[in-house]
């Protein structure tokens, strides 16, 4: 993308994340979200950090992504329900990162997820930048940001209300709906996981949930799963531990049993006039 074709601003200063808005005065819209963000970072973590052992990548939560000057800033700004970017530091200069300014990082996100809260006409909205001077009357669609400025590679649109996700994948510069494989899940190549929706409870909800699984095929646990397996697998241990422990008990009754019957059976014969040791 050229950053200066999308300016709206004459400018001499390109600002960075320290001075645009952080926060639109918008809120999260339902009390999914966000245990649906914890589910998606915290179980893709382990295979981020194979990825990157320098730590070189950021995962962000309706955090702004500045992709053009407007004025307010606040229009030329997606804040993504949830989106990772491969290859960036962890701190921009010694600092949090407050925002995402692309003129500033220039590598786009690998995958943007957006959580839909209404019917999704908003996710899908390919409205494209407006004519010079019509600006207060048209807003950027999301789909088109997504797809023809940001150009993210991978574009998730997550229907709670119908347990279902459909996927973009970026190829010649447009999006191309991606289909499930026979799992009804979709792979992301570059991350070695697949995307798919998994019934089960979470946060005292029972409700269908986006979430990882490796190629193999297995579900990618968020670290209370990852410590509860732990624990039955540190149980089973014990378990497999004490078995052992009483099958040696048993072996060394048995063997002590048969030498009691054996010294009774010598002295049976040493009273019959019988030296056991000649037989």
């Amino acid at each position: 993308m050229t950053i200066a074709k999308s300016f709206e601003l004459e400018v001499t200063h390109l600002p960075d994340h320290t001075e645009l808005p952080e926060s639109d005065g918008t809120f999260v819209k339902n009390f999914q979200e966000l245990p649906q963000s914890i589910i998606l970072t915290d179980s893709l973590r382990p295979i981020l950090q194979q990825i990157h052992p320098d730590a070189r990548y950021r995962i962000g939560q309706d955090c702004g992504i500045y992709w053009r000057l407007t004025d307010p800033p606040e229009r030329g700004a997606e804040a993504p329900d949830w989106f990772y970017v491969p290859n960036v530091p962890p701190l921009l200069n010694g600092q949090v990162r407050r925002s995402y300014v692309l003129w500033k990082e220039y590598i786009a996100p690998l995958i943007v997820l957006e959580f839909v809260s209404g019917n999704g006409s908003e996710e899908r909205d390919r409205t494209p930048p407006p004519e010079p001077g019509q600006e207060e009357k048209q807003k950027v669609g999301k789909f088109w940001v997504y797809e023809q400025a940001i150009r993210v590679p991978f574009y998730g649109i997550y229907e709670v209300k119908k347990a279902s996700v459909e996927m973009y994948h970026l190829q010649d510069n447009c999006y191309q709906r991606m289909r499930p494989n026979e799992h009804g899940r979709y792979p992301i190549p570059q991350l070695g996981v697949e995307l798919g929706i998994w019934q089960g409870e979470y946060d005292e909800m029972n409700l269908p949930w986006l979430r990882w699984w490796d190629s193999e095929g297995n579900l990618l646990l968020i670290g209370e799963e990852r410590a509860k397996q732990e624990s039955l697998r540190a149980q089973q241990e014990s378990l497999r531990a004490q078995q052992e422990s009483l099958r040696a008990q048993q072996e060394s009754l048995r063997a002590e049993e048969q030498r009691l019957r054996a010294e009774r059976l010598a002295e049976k014969l040493r009273q019959m006039g019988i030296n056991p040791d000649e037989l």
